[in-house]
């Protein structure tokens, strides 16, 4: 028997419940409504169906058609610029050979854009890199609308790709689906070492051949960046929902496991298609799932840019969250995972470490999971506390240790890093935002100093590079939300903030836009709602206001005169930086967005 829950988690996740009783409700209406249908080979016209499968050999359209065979459709976000997703450029070939081993047919349905933030940090093209989830999800949708399927694979890894995938596949919630990955590059030269020469650039004691040397030694080969970032984090959240192949998140694109996992995702999906163990993605992912993926986020450190995505995942399956719950579960929750930013480890440590399989083994011993979910392992969740290995070029799996193979990267929940999460949330006068702490030094979770207010990136680390800034400041960086911009990723500025504080400088970031998924030792507070674009208080801030940023008492307060403060003029954006932000480089397509996003807390949804 599972020991019983923690009391948090069943208080937040009955809160969920009950909030979003109406919409889940309505939701699965529609996904049952889908999937009683007849199947798609049988109820579209005979035009319909030869044009579906025209291009298949003629055995397979037999196969579909005649014979009734489950096909699947293959939704991947391939390209060969991104070094996440160029190993997606043979699986098609393998599933499909896969699928016809196992009698079934496999199509690929569509291609979703990837787009990399690594590429585009501090560039025009960060602009479109949340919207560009939204825009994954609804190529998802294109994909899967030619409605001839039984069910999903879906191959993307990074950034906005599984969230947009996730929240694509939600809205064909009565598909089964099975999210396939293609794993982590080598470890390179170790992000202390780049983060160091990072620094020494931001101060001019390296130069650009240096600088262009260490990244080019870090980010060196085929697989997702090694450090826990976004990427990685999709990877944490995706096995504590249940909706990979157990154990498939952090193995080598190249290594033979990889497509022997690969392989074992067709398999895992044709159990649950109609027909078999019946399990439409949108009754797998409930609240109690929802739940599981935050507390996997809090328990490792993971990204915040999950804040935003999976709220907007949640709301595509009828679910309503919101910071409070992330908040509520962080005071519960232990830190299992020294993961940097939030340690010095990589991802390939922390599975050599122990990985997935230990971490969710610890957190469902601590009662800090539900165990009594759906997943797509027949088997359930308690499969997913287990690791994946090649016993005579047979998959098979066996038990995650029972003790960490490094206490500095991963431990019991008995004797966790901290007893709680890593994430928290902030309330004040300057509105609600998140922070990361674990990575941050205890002595830096209170900060107080003057403002130094810009309206954007360039304008800070001009100032820093003109030597403006070496003193005690909070760095305010605003109009750079949703609305205002498309909330671009502000780690251009981790290296110079960073630098001050290594002088002793006691620093700190507000902002309405985002960090990387990679923010770490700097305290900043994010996601700053509502954004200065939309009348938030962060416009009415002046350089020289004293701000304080508590994230152990979790305030965010301008420490101005109450009278004053409610009789401020809040600032507007400057009309030609406004005009800027939505011309070049394609941000013209993106106004509609940008004109119908809703805020960070309701996950910056541009559908709703």
């Amino acid at each position: 028997m599972p020991p019983p829950l923690k009391p948090a988690v069943v208080a937040v996740t009955e809160r969920i419940a009950r909030r979003s009783a109406g919409s889940r409700r309505a939701y699965l209406e529609q996904v049952d409504r889908l999937a009683t249908r007849t199947r798609g080979a049988d109820r579209l016209g005979c035009a319909n169906v030869a044009h579906a499968f025209a291009a298949l050999p003629g055995d397979q359209r037999l196969r579909i058609v005649a014979e009734k065979a489950p096909n699947l459709a293959i939704v991947t976000a391939y390209n060969d610029m991104l070094s996440a997703h160029q190993p997606y450029e043979t699986f098609p070939a393998l599933i499909r050979d896969t699928a016809r081993e196992l009698g079934a047919t496999a199509q690929v349905a569509g291609g979703v854009p990837a787009m990399c933030d690594g590429v585009t940090q501090g560039q025009p093209g960060m602009e479109l890199s949340l919207f560009s989830r939204d825009t994954i999800a609804m190529a998802t949708a294109i994909a899967l609308s030619h409605d001839v399927f039984d069910g999903a694979l879906l191959l993307g890894v990074c950034d906005k790709i599984v969230p947009g995938l996730l929240i694509g596949a939600l809205h064909f919630g009565h598909l089964p689906c099975v999210f396939v990955p293609a794993g982590p590059m080598a470890s390179g030269l170790s992000n202390t070492d780049k983060s160091k020469v990072r620094e020494q650039h931001a101060q001019g004691l390296v130069g650009r051949d240096a600088l262009l040397q260490a990244e080019q030694a870090a980010y060196h080969g085929a697989g997702t960046c090694t450090f826990y970032g976004t990427a990685n984090s999709n990877q944490m959240l995706l096995e504590a929902m249940g909706l990979h192949v157990p154990g498939a998140a952090f193995v080598h694109p190249h290594d033979a496991l990889r497509e022997a996992l690969t392989r074992e995702s067709v398999r895992a999906l044709l159990a649950i298609v109609p027909g078999q163990r019946h399990l439409p993605i949108g009754r797998l992912v409930d609240e109690r799932v929802i739940v599981n993926a935050m507390v996997a986020l809090l328990a490792t450190g993971g990204s915040t840019n999950h804040l935003i995505h999976w709220v907007a995942v949640a709301r595509a399956a009828g679910i309503t969250i919101d910071w409070d719950d992330f908040s509520d579960l962080s005071a519960a929750v232990p830190l299992l995972a020294r993961v940097y930013p939030n340690g010095a480890a990589d991802v390939n440590q922390f599975q050599a470490a122990g990985g997935t399989g230990f971490v969710l083994r610890e957190l469902l011993d601590a009662g800090c999971l539900h165990a009594d979910v759906s997943t797509v392992d027949t088997r359930g969740i308690g499969a997913y506390t287990r690791e994946p290995a090649l016993e005579r070029h047979m998959l098979t799996w066996r038990d995650a240790p029972a003790q960490p193979r490094d206490p500095g990267i991963v431990r019991r929940a008995s004797e966790p890093f901290s007893p709680t999460g890593g994430l928290r949330v902030l309330n004040g006068n300057l509105g609600r935002a998140v922070i990361k702490v674990s990575a941050v030094p205890e002595e830096r979770h209170v900060i107080e100093a003057p403002a130094v207010v810009f309206d954007g990136q360039q304008a800070l680390l001009a100032a820093f590079a003109a030597g403006q800034l070496e003193r005690d400041l909070v760095a305010v960086v605003r109009f750079q939300g949703p609305q205002a911009n498309g909330m671009p990723e502000l780690h251009k500025l981790t290296p110079p903030l960073a630098v001050l504080q290594g002088k002793g400088f006691r620093v700190a970031l507000v902002t309405d836009g985002r960090m990387s998924g990679a923010s770490g030792k700097v305290p900043a507070a994010i996601h700053v709602s509502p954004e200065a674009h939309a009348g938030g208080p962060l416009g009415k801030l002046r350089t020289g206001d004293l701000v304080r940023l508590d994230a152990t008492a979790g305030t965010l307060q301008a420490l101005v005169d109450t009278a004053e403060w409610a009789t401020r003029e809040t600032a507007t954006i400057d009309p030609l930086q406004a005009d800027d932000n939505g011309h070049g480089l394609g941000r013209e397509l993106f106004a509609g967005l940008r004109r119908n996003v809703v805020s960070a807390e309701q996950g910056a949804c541009s559908w709703l």
